[in-house]
């Protein structure tokens, strides 16, 4: 039953992370990104700062604000920027089929800088992966986007910011990890408000409504995956991260009017499939592993 409510709860966290996304979206019709940026910074930033408070975590601790913290702190800023500025001027759908490439970039990220062993069977679906990618964003071809490549960007900012994770301080928590990645966003967005020369907007109600529907929904998408791995397997529960797609494919289509074609879609499964094979294959190296040391 641990394994039903952990899928339940990380299916449930997909949703609530595809609504944040669903009112960035939104928000970015009428407010500049880097003003979008800096209100969930101080929002989502908050709650993580009450909470890490609460449960008497030492937000300023030295190890919490070592140069390595710094650098993965910044690799979230940059990502979050590439990310928002990808929603606000690509489809949806599109932006998360893209990013559901994440794990197969981790993945080759892993064996290139910190020496993992990885097979031909993960490189070979690691480049099915990418070849998706190419389906989706056509380099070269009249339906080309440029915006498309932000997504990318945003995939490999948010890629380094994870293998940092792998290597930060243990006690450090999870709490504060979070606190520093929202506040990172304040300055991000300020500079991106001055590059762009954008001015500021007056929130009007339905902003805030959205704005407090962007925290909530990504604050609680946060808890459940940390939730749901926590009381499940990893290997039954992780898979089903991918519902984050078809969650998005179906908002796109419903509030934003989105037709992602056959391109598209073959691209996203093509993704889905390779970063699922590529998973499973983990989790199968791990287990021989484990078996041969307790032999």
């Amino acid at each position: 039953m641990h394994n039903v409510h952990g899928i339940l709860i990380i299916i449930a966290a997909m949703l609530g992370f595809t609504l944040e996304d669903m009112f960035i979206k939104a928000l970015s019709a009428s407010l500049p990104v880097g003003q979008i940026l800096m209100s969930l910074g101080i929002g989502s930033g908050s709650v993580f700062a009450i909470l890490a408070i609460a449960r008497r975590d030492r937000i300023f601790a030295p190890a919490a604000w070592s140069p390595i913290m710094m650098l993965r702190t910044l690799s979230e800023a940059l990502g979050a920027v590439l990310f928002a500025t990808a929603l606000a001027r690509v489809d949806l759908s599109t932006v998360a089929a893209v990013f559901q490439t994440l794990p197969l970039v981790i993945t080759l990220g892993a064996a290139l800088f910190l020496g993992e062993a990885v097979g031909w069977r993960r490189l070979t679906a690691i480049l099915v992966g990418f070849f998706g990618v190419m389906l989706i964003i056509r380099p070269g071809t009249a339906g080309f986007d440029p915006n498309a490549l932000l997504v990318l960007g945003a995939v490999l900012a948010v890629a380094v910011r994870d293998l940092i994770t792998r290597r930060i301080d243990a006690s450090v928590s999870s709490f504060v990890v979070s606190f520093q990645s929202f506040a990172s966003l304040i300055p991000a967005g300020m500079l991106l408000q001055m590059l762009n020369t954008s001015t500021y907007e007056a929130l009007s109600h339905s902003h805030l409504l959205m704005f407090a529907g962007a925290v909530v929904f990504g604050a609680a998408g946060y808890w459940g995956v940390v939730t749901a791995l926590r009381i499940g397997e990893a290997s039954v529960v992780a898979p089903f991260r991918y519902s984050r797609l078809l969650f998005s494919i179906l908002i796109g289509m419903l509030v934003f009017s989105e037709r992602p074609d056959m391109l598209t879609l073959l691209g996203a499964s093509l993704i889905i499939g390779s970063g699922l094979f590529t998973f499973l294959r983990e989790q199968r190296l791990a287990q021989t592993h484990r078996t041969a040391q307790s032999a």
